[in-house]
């Protein structure tokens, strides 16, 4: 009779014809062998980075993390504690010492700690009580030094300096801002935020007002623009019947109708107008010959008289106000 076996690569009954027979077939001899050699393959590649390592005596930080069978993450936080000294040679380059990972290794043998109460020593137990001691007192006298904070809700938070939900979040987290909740609000600091934001304008104290489309044709501006503006500056703004409101008194500080009604300045469109150059020739010249210039909103407010005696030099040199 002859002898049955099971295939070791698929796993088949099949009759052997010899005693040294393992696969059932050619197919599965030859797929056994790529299977052995892959593992070898595999074997030779895990292990040749650690040979390469071994005969190195400077290592990166992750060619240390592979030598200490452990995460790169680790090696670090070693040398952010000082364990494992590290050098740096650029921005982007540092370097530990296969050295200085066998003293830290040295220097710390393991110890092993039994789950086993042990007595304390007398003087740990005055340290412990004086460092109480100190510790409650300094308590009390943060208590006796603490003041009566003014709290104000997150919608007046929101509304009085110009600031979004999310990002009043964010900045009281990230500003340790005493925060309280009552009813499901939280009310913040108002002497924090007045730190953190900038003290705010009354604006019960403000008279006059101006309707966006008011804003628009005194300033000659966009709704866009004003809306940028009052968030990023904090202008006071109010909302009645639908419609909303803006400080005037703040929106003259920042377009500054004075100025650009005054014959003492030119805008850079105007100016341009009159010389026969571009914006950009405009803007080169005021930087170059270091020229007045005033920002006014989104423009800038150039000096007639500095920049009149600028071309009439130019003219009187070149022939004209633009090198052709």
């Amino acid at each position: 009779m002859r002898k049955t076996r099971k295939c070791a690569f698929c796993g088949k009954e099949f009759t052997c014809n010899s005693g040294s027979q393992r696969y059932c077939s050619e197919q599965c001899a030859e797929a056994a062998k790529a299977q052995r050699k892959k593992r070898q393959q595999d074997f030779l590649k895990a292990v040749q980075p650690v040979i390469d390592i071994a005969s190195q005596e400077y290592l990166t930080f992750s060619k240390a993390a592979i030598l200490m069978g452990c995460s790169r993450q680790y090696v670090y936080k070693l040398v952010n504690e000082g364990k494992l000294p590290a050098s740096r040679i650029s921005s982007r380059m540092a370097f530990i010492r296969k050295a200085d990972i066998e003293k830290m290794l040295a220097g710390n043998p393991y110890h092993r700690v039994l789950p086993t109460s042990k007595p304390k020593n007398p003087s740990s137990l005055s340290l412990k009580k004086e460092h109480d001691s100190s510790k409650s007192t300094r308590k009390e006298n943060s208590f006796q030094d603490i003041e009566p904070l003014e709290y104000i809700s997150g919608e007046d938070v929101m509304a009085t300096y110009k600031v979004k939900k999310s990002w009043l979040y964010v900045s009281a987290k990230r500003n340790n801002i005493p925060v309280c909740k009552i009813a499901g609000k939280n009310y913040y600091s108002r002497k924090h935020m007045d730190a953190l934001f900038g003290v705010s304008a009354e604006i019960e104290a403000l008279t006059e007002w101006l309707t966006t489309d008011e804003a628009e044709t005194l300033y000659s501006t966009t709704k866009e623009s004003l809306r940028t503006q009052a968030y990023r500056r904090h202008i006071p703004t109010k909302r009645e019947y639908g419609k909303t409101y803006y400080s005037k008194k703040h929106l003259d500080d920042i377009f500054r109708p004075d100025l650009k009604a005054s014959d003492a300045y030119y805008t850079t469109a105007e100016a341009a107008e009159k010389y026969g150059m571009t914006k950009s020739n405009i803007c080169v010249m005021v930087k170059t010959n270091n020229l007045t210039k005033v920002k006014v909103g989104v423009q800038n407010l150039i000096v007639k008289e500095e920049l009149d005696r600028i071309m009439a030099s130019r003219l009187a040199q070149f022939g004209a106000y633009r090198l052709q």
